[in-house]
């Protein structure tokens, strides 16, 4: 109850004063981009382009598919960051598949639930959800969830599915390390679109001293990632990772104290 008083405190607080807007990188940090590649997990072939591109990307795997285990191990070996996609109803009921959390679940079921969904990815630093345009809208819910993520060594991404999300609220409300998604690089799956996305998240990266972008393996979006991530550097643009980003926004703060969270423990379970 304390942390839900915090976070209508915190939301009403935020809407007096208007929205909030990273900071500019301080001097001597150029403008900096950190890009998510979303649903890894299904796609081997592109999954492997992705692990193995020069730039450090974070991954972020769905829970229990097929490729999902293999290609974390491959991703970390090339030091990549491991994200768990965690799956959470929308307001389209499309299916979740394995791991999904929704809306009927008690406090337990959910739990447990997002527990096991952490412990089958390995070197897993952190989660962002999986559609949830309905789930990241309920409070109680996010609550559950949030008091789950607080336990372990994980940041979370709200990746903004839909603009009245509170779950990024609700994990500052637990101090967990968070982050929000600034464009999403390729909803509509053509060069053109993806060129003019990924524009935006440079101006953004420029404006305000660093940005998150979204994106999947789709074979047009790993294509226009090898042609253009080894460009960045010409614009003066530096690219990170989700913990590199957020260390960047604070100062290069570690995220955790040694032995402040429980270690997540590995559990793999059978794929899809």
């Amino acid at each position: 109850m304390k942390v839900l008083f915090t976070l209508i405190l915190a939301a009403l607080a935020s809407v007096a004063a208007g929205p909030v807007i990273a900071k500019p990188a301080s001097d001597g940090i150029p403008p900096t981009i950190a890009i998510i590649i979303d649903d890894m997990g299904h796609n081997l072939r592109e999954g492997e382009r992705l692990a193995n591109l020069d730039q450090p990307l974070t991954l972020a795997f769905l829970p229990y598919r097929r490729h999902t285990e293999t290609l974390a191990r491959l991703a970390h070996s090339r030091d990549k960051e491991i994200m768990l996609h965690a799956p959470m109803a929308n307001t389209q009921n499309f299916s979740l598949g394995p791991g999904g959390l929704t809306a009927d679940m008690d406090e337990q079921s959910l739990t447990t639930t997002l527990r096991r969904a952490l412990r089958s990815i390995p070197h897993v630093q952190g989660v962002n959800n999986h559609m949830g345009s309905l789930l990241t809208q309920k409070l109680r819910p996010m609550d559950w969830v949030m008091k789950e993520l607080y336990r372990y060594p994980v940041y979370f991404v709200d990746s903004r599915t839909i603009a009245s999300s509170i779950a990024a609220d609700t994990a500052t409300a637990y101090q967990i390390p968070t982050l929000k998604r600034d464009v999403f690089l390729d909803h509509e799956q053509t060069e053109a679109y993806v060129d003019r996305q990924f524009r935006e998240l440079i101006r953004l990266a420029k404006e305000n001293g660093s940005a998150v972008g979204i994106a999947h393996p789709h074979t047009v979006t790993v294509d226009y990632l090898e042609k253009h991530l080894p460009r960045l550097d010409e614009q003066g643009i530096a690219i990170a990772t989700i913990s590199g980003l957020w260390a960047i926004r604070n100062n290069n703060q570690r995220m955790f104290a040694e032995g402040e969270k429980q270690t997540i423990r590995p559990a793999f379970a059978k794929k899809d």
